[in-house]
């Protein structure tokens, strides 16, 4: 039987009960058509599970009593964040479902010179959080217990003036044109921060001021991929490489 995995915001301990919020209690009802007596797993981002079981239900609330509390020990050894140009409706959607399963640690959205897509004030906001909601949901079904994070809507300009001197993070600009291969460079003695362009990809300039702040160009083989390609296979080759997918971990 599949494992109903349900976030929420709400402290979780052992013998509490809760009643869940608008949009769970909902999927737990109505998606899910679970009744009183059913269990399922809890977690708020803590790095726990906590298995609960359904007390009372209706179209509108579902109370649980929480029975027990497990730590989830599979969150990757490496830290990985995924700089990726904002793209386009689904594709956004499907790199931010596909990251947390692929073992990110942060994802920040920027807003390139090439990108399609505008986004101002009230609009980034709303936009982030439904990125989160993706994230979540991403979360509830790989088993990750530790939502990972996702930085503010940004312009580059603004990302890039607080991104600092590097400290044993390897930095990573994905380019079809790049120097070299991801394997090529040296294993990291820090995290991994990769930096992936819109669908009109990075412009000369921006590529120019990523290599001043210690980002090596690096190309994903003879073909050119699309942005939430470039991403997803990216990230697939770091954990290859570096991270638990079995290479040894970089510690």
């Amino acid at each position: 039987m599949r494992r109903v995995r349900i976030h929420t915001a709400q402290p979780l301990s052992v013998d509490a009960v809760i009643s869940l919020e608008a949009a769970p209690a909902a999927h737990v009802a109505r998606v899910l058509r679970l009744r009183p007596g059913d269990r399922l797993w809890l977690f708020n981002g803590d790095g726990h599970d906590c298995l609960a079981v359904i007390e009372t239900l209706d179209r509108r609330r579902v109370s649980l009593r929480v029975l027990e509390r497990r730590r989830v020990d599979n969150e990757p050894p490496l830290a990985v964040t995924l700089v990726q140009g904002v793209c386009k409706g689904e594709r956004m959607d499907w790199v931010m479902q596909k990251a947390v399963e692929l073992g990110v640690t942060r994802v920040v959205p920027v807003l390139s010179e090439h990108g399609v897509v505008r986004l101002s004030g009230e609009r980034r906001e709303r936009r982030r959080q439904h990125w989160r909601a993706v994230m979540i949901a991403a979360c509830e079904q790989s088993g990750r217990a530790v939502v990972p994070e996702l930085a503010p809507v940004c312009d580059f300009a603004a990302w890039l003036q607080g991104v600092g001197a590097a400290t044993g993070e390897t930095r990573v600009l994905l380019h079809p044109e790049g120097g070299g291969a991801l394997a090529q460079l040296p294993p990291p003695r820090g995290g991994v921060c990769l930096a992936v362009g819109p669908e009109g990809g990075w412009s000369a300039s921006e590529c120019s001021r990523l290599q001043a702040c210690g980002f090596s160009p690096v190309h994903l083989g003879p073909r050119v991929l699309r942005t939430e390609t470039a991403a997803l296979a990216a990230l697939a080759a770091v954990q290859t490489l570096w991270g638990d997918w079995g290479a040894v971990p970089v510690g």
